[in-house]
């Protein structure tokens, strides 16, 4: 009676990892799809340097979903924000 419930839990195992090897290799599961590279707009502008109006473009850029990656301050009359989207 032992042998009997040994053989068939021998015999499951095998037939569970078959089934699991069978799904492995061809329901791929686990496949990593490719992924398509991100892809970016970038704007430059030229801001008045005071605080009320850069805070008032930084707003209105970060409403329409660019954000800002980049400052540049040139020579200090013409500062420059670099946004991305």
């Amino acid at each position: 009676m032992l042998t009997i419930r040994i053989s068939v839990a021998w015999t499951i195992a095998v037939i569970c990892l078959g089934a699991l090897g069978l799904l492995l290799l061809f329901g791929q599961p686990f496949a990593a799809k490719a992924q398509e590279p991100k892809r970016y707009q970038y704007q430059i502008i030229e801001v008045i340097p005071d605080n009320e109006n850069m805070q008032t473009k930084l707003n209105e850029f970060g409403s329409n979903g660019w954000e800002l990656v980049g400052f540049a301050m040139g020579n200090m009359t013409n500062p420059r924000m670099i946004f991305k989207k």
